[in-house]
């Protein structure tokens, strides 16, 4: 199901008319410059993997984002973006418990149709790491590789387990700066947790940033 408020822009370089949602809203949740840790050429593109000190969970927190062929260098993607442009669309994929961002980039083979659809992926991590929350490795299913994508309401969680407003805000903000990446042409999916984490981010959301929303069970 296709959410998204049907409103019309032109994009000079590629002539498309396109379905668009209200780009998002930073509010005060400024993302910090990432810092490379690696570069894989995968399916024509690029698989950049980074790392970078989260304002919402106060951690380091780790991503990838994959660049289609043709993206272009991310110098020109960032003067494109920062001057108003459409930025290359994505999808940000959340992954299910237990999960690093590299499960997906390594098990998934998704690359290649991305590739082929000239579209970006988004890939955060599942949690915050090395938090120092008593209690968040004594269990697969709450605490570190389990954040569920939601901001924990109660002390100790509060303070570093905030990935909804990681997913929405900081990391949009990061990449659409420092990649790229589309601030309105992007869609939402996952699996397991991650499915859980797309649909309820995505109808909180009411259809105004998010283009398109699916789950894998």
């Amino acid at each position: 199901q296709v959410l998204c408020s049907l409103r019309k822009k032109w994009d000079s370089d590629s002539a498309v008319s396109f379905c668009l949602p209200k780009p998002f809203s930073t509010g005060s949740e400024t993302a910090l410059a990432p810092r490379i840790l690696s570069t894989t050429t995968v399916a024509g593109g690029e698989l950049i993997r980074f790392t970078h000190d989260s304002v919402s969970t106060k951690t380091p927190m780790t991503a990838s984002v994959f660049l289609p062929p043709g993206s272009g260098t991310l110098e020109t993607l960032k003067e494109k973006t920062s001057s108003g442009g459409l930025g290359v669309p994505a999808l940000y994929w959340l992954s299910g418990l237990t999960c690093t961002d590299e499960n997906f980039s390594t098990k998934s083979g998704a690359f290649l149709h991305a590739a082929r659809e000239k579209i970006a992926v988004v890939v955060p991590d599942t949690s915050p790491r090395g938090a120092g929350v008593p209690g968040e490795d004594d269990s697969y299913d709450i605490g570190t590789g389990a954040g569920f994508y939601v901001d924990a309401t109660e002390a100790p969680w509060s303070t570093h387990y905030r990935m909804y407003a990681y997913i929405t805000k900081e990391l949009p903000e990061l990449v659409q700066t420092h990649f790229g990446i589309s601030p309105s042409v992007r869609s939402i999916s996952g699996h397991s947790m991650g499915g859980h984490g797309a649909l309820t981010i995505a109808m909180k959301d009411k259809g105004e940033t998010w283009a398109a929303v699916s789950a894998f069970a």
